[in-house]
């Protein structure tokens, strides 16, 4: 019988097996929003049925650029985005065959304990004022990420987009945002939750699952703006964003996963992924506020490991 350990996590018990996976580290690139889902929950748990994997967290698209490039070749690479695993899939030269969602999220509005307009969030918060009433407010900073480097950038600006249709506020998102890469707002993925914890920054735009994991407090955005809700893709799908010659189109937000083509060590990535997507990875990942789904897979289908399909 195989020894079995148990791993707290948030609160609840994670069994898994120990010394069951090839110790051979795997490269794992993935969203820089879940970046203390996989370094503090995951990789520990990882860890103990016997894997290792060695993780880089940046924004979704910033990763697949590199990818693209031959900068990065990762084992696995999990995107906050299907569609860009997808661009990789048809690209001229691609580097991936196939794709799988596997858990969605939520947008929120997560703010600092340390900020001095902790009393305006805490009021949107219990619905005493419209979350869009912050941006009238002198001097409160509310942070994204670039919308050229990571789908939760150009995915702000669809929640304003909806948010002024459905609050009947005209010009909201270009008093708001300014520019789709306005500078003033626009901070790294890697470092932003950093400086909302510090304070320096008062409020960002962030996935529940980013609020949930690092114990943030968040504003809850309607969910027919929220991006979070399945039951409202075509009204989602109204509003859009063109980043860089893209235009990217509103639906609900899904994390997707794949092995490239150029994986060092596939052996491996099979086994990270089964893990991933797994019973004892899905707790650990409801766990940290995201939503797991039954996976829908995309691309060649001859090319998808059989282990990981079976799931």
């Amino acid at each position: 019988m195989k020894r079995q350990l148990f791993l707290a996590t948030l609160g609840s018990t994670v069994i898994v097996p120990h010394g069951t996976l090839a110790a051979t580290p795997v490269r794992v690139a993935y969203a820089g929003s879940l970046a203390t889902v996989m370094e503090h929950l995951i990789s520990p748990a990882f860890a103990a049925a016997g894997g290792t994997f060695a993780g880089e967290g940046k924004g979704s698209l910033a990763l697949a650029n590199l990818i693209r490039q031959g900068l990065r070749i990762p084992d696995v690479f999990v995107s906050a985005d299907p569609a860009v695993i997808e661009s990789l899939r048809v690209d001229p030269m691609p580097t991936v065959s196939w794709y799988a969602t596997f858990a969605t999220t939520r947008m929120t509005i997560a703010y600092s304990r340390a900020s001095r307009f902790r009393g305006d969030f805490e009021a949107v918060a219990r619905g005493e004022r419209s979350w869009t009433s912050l941006f009238a407010i002198p001097r409160l900073r509310i942070a994204r990420t670039d919308p050229a480097l990571d789908p939760k950038g150009y995915r702000v600006l669809q929640v304003a987009q909806l948010a002024e249709k459905r609050e009947r506020l005209p010009g909201f998102v270009q008093r708001a945002f300014g520019e789709p890469r306005n500078p003033d707002q626009i901070y790294p993925e890697e470092a932003a939750l950093v400086r909302l914890e510090s304070g320096e920054i008062d409020g960002i735009f962030a996935y529940a699952v980013e609020a949930i994991s690092r114990k943030l407090p968040a504003i809850e955005l309607p969910p027919q703006i929220n991006l979070g809700n399945p039951a409202f893709a075509a009204e989602y799908a109204t509003a859009s964003v063109r980043i860089e010659g893209i235009v990217r189109t509103g639906a609900p937000i899904y994390y997707a996963i794949t092995i490239p083509k150029q994986a060092a060590n596939p052996a491996g990535a099979i086994d990270f992924i089964t893990f991933l997507l797994g019973t004892n990875g899905k707790t650990i990942l409801e766990a940290a506020g995201l939503v797991t789904t039954k996976s829908i897979f995309f691309g060649a289908g001859a090319d998808i490991p059989a282990r990981i399909k079976s799931l």
